[in-house]
């Protein structure tokens, strides 16, 4: 099988290095890449929005598959091109994105389908927002109604730094929305739900940390770290997720003419009144894909392949290592806010070929190559993302900062806590 990955992160990374573990696969394509994947695969140039351009680069390799990892080429209708042109893909069609696309539509899908989420209300102007505010008073939570690279969101107690966000949201557009939510206690939890548009096969759960800061403090950013399996999760709640959630929205959507084929990404909390959505996503989540694929021993190829052709039924069972992954993303200087990039990256080589390599290994989410110097240097936010594996948390977390530690980042940073309530016990669902 020649499998096509659209994207550049380390999410990306993270599916290329997979696929390439599948022996069902022949070759890898990433596009467009990094300088990561281009080690383990061939690297081409594309537009990931631009349908037409995938559609071509599809073509001219003849792939057997084609994966789209981020959520904008979902939602400008890449899959949709692929699939009229012929091609196997994994990733929704742009109606079935929406649920991305609008966090609006997903709590109208939600309603239809009976599905325990916070209470919401839709705002378009600035009345709207303020008395929205009001009703449901703090932590005030307010989300962008559009896609925002998972920082959208704020959560916050302060009124006027709630309304500055929904005020910012809004100017956005004409028809810019902002969201405003409930605010659910308990521990959070993501679930990963593969989807042929029927059938829904769920994935082990995990947990991220989206604030930049140890104890949770600081602006929201894409995700500095998560961990994967939840030891700590009550028996029986991924069944009770798809029963109560994943199938019954896969159910909604095929009731509406736009099948769910892809991955249905549930944010939960599990609150003292039960768990409850936060959010969807319509592709994998990073940085939790790095901790769950680095567990999952199934072929992810024929996994993949499987929802594409509305197969999954009769998928084999998955099978899961029962070591505990844990992934620390090194970010840049100034980011979230200003990230600073070109600056040099050293320590991989010595990593890869010292003691930690059999445990540990490293994804590329911002980096390229400076033509000039031919060295590694940091092109965005999110620079690398750890990934160790170990016989527990605890060991886990061990080897990951240990790795962290030998790699070299001007200005770099990353949060030390990790997991780390996780392996000390200390959560409660």
């Amino acid at each position: 099988m020649k499998v096509l990955v659209i994207g550049s992160g380390a999410r990306e990374h993270a599916l290329v290095r997979a696929l390439t573990l599948d022996p069902t696969v022949a070759a890898v394509i990433a596009a467009p890449g990094n300088p990561g994947t281009d080690a383990l695969a061939l690297t081409e140039p594309v537009d990931a929005t631009d349908p037409q351009a995938v559609v071509e680069l599809a073509r001219r390799h003849a792939v057997d598959l084609v994966v789209v990892g981020p959520e904008a080429p979902l939602v400008a209708g890449v899959a949709d091109a692929l699939r009229e042109a012929g091609f196997r893909c994994f990733g929704p069609d742009a109606d079935a994105a929406r649920l991305e696309g609008s966090k609006a539509y997903a709590k109208e899908v939600m309603a239809a389908a009976e599905v325990p989420t916070a209470m919401a209300r839709v705002c378009a102007d600035e009345d709207e927002l303020a008395q929205a505010l009001d009703t449901f008073g703090p932590p005030f939570v307010v989300k962008d109604d559009g896609l925002a690279a998972g920082k959208g969101v704020v959560v916050t107690e302060d009124r006027a730094v709630a309304m500055e966000h929904g005020l910012a949201c809004l100017a956005k557009g004409d028809d810019a929305r902002v969201v405003i939510e409930e605010f659910l206690d308990g521990p959070e939890a993501s679930l990963f739900c593969i989807c042929d548009g029927t059938t829904v096969v769920p994935l082990d759960l995990a947990q991220d940390f989206k604030r930049i800061f140890d104890g949770d403090e600081g602006p929201n950013t894409g995700g500095m770290g998560a961990y994967s399996p939840l030891t700590w999760a009550p028996e029986g709640l991924v069944d009770d997720v798809v029963a109560r959630v994943a199938q019954p929205v896969v159910d909604e959507m095929a009731r509406r003419g736009t099948p769910f084929v892809g991955v249905l990404y549930v944010g939960l909390a599990l609150t003292s009144r039960g768990p409850r959505v936060i959010e969807f996503n319509v592709r994998f989540g990073d940085p939790e894909t790095q901790s769950v694929l680095a567990r999952l021993e199934s072929p992810l190829a024929v996994l993949l392949g499987a929802a594409a052709d509305g197969r999954l039924d009769a998928h084999d069972p998955l099978r899961w290592s029962p070591q505990s992954a844990v992934t620390v993303v090194i970010a840049a200087e100034g980011y979230p806010a200003a990230p600073v990039t070109g600056v040099a990256i050293d320590g991989l080589e010595d990593l890869a070929a010292g003691e930690l390599a059999e445990h540990v290994h490293v994804l590329h989410a911002g980096t390229a190559i400076d033509d000039d110097e031919a060295q590694l240097v940091s092109a965005g936010g999110r620079v690398l993302s750890v990934v160790a594996l170990g016989d527990d948390l605890v060991q886990a977390r061990e080897r990951a900062y240990e790795a962290v530690e030998q790699i070299g980042l001007d200005g770099g940073h990353h949060r030390t806590d990790i997991a780390l309530r996780a392996a000390r016990g200390e959560i409660r669902a």
